[in-house]
C-alpha cells in the first residue's frame, strides 16, 4: 500500500509543522524534527502524537537530508 504523493504535500508534523517522509517498509510517516514516526493504518495516517513511535538518535541520523 502506498500513500498518495499529493497527500504528502499537504500533511505536516502536528508537533513541529515540519515536513514528513514516507517509509513504505514500515508504513509510517517520519518527522525527523520531532523524532517521531506516525503510523499508517489501513491506508490512513494516524497523526496523533500519542500514537507515534519515538525515533532513536540512530534512526534520525540514518535519515538522509
Amino acid at each position: 500500500m502506498t500513500v498518495d504523493p499529493r497527500l504528502l504535500e499537504v500533511l505536516v508534523c502536528p508537533v513541529t509543522k515540519g515536513p514528513l517522509r514516507y517509509d513504505a517498509d514500515r508504513q509510517e510517516l517520519i518527522s525527523k524534527s520531532a523524532r517521531l514516526a506516525y503510523p499508517i493504518r489501513d491506508g490512513i495516517p494516524v497523526m496523533l502524537e500519542d500514537e507515534a513511535r519515538k525515533l532513536s538518535a540512530e534512526e534520525c541520523e540514518a535519515l538522509t537530508p
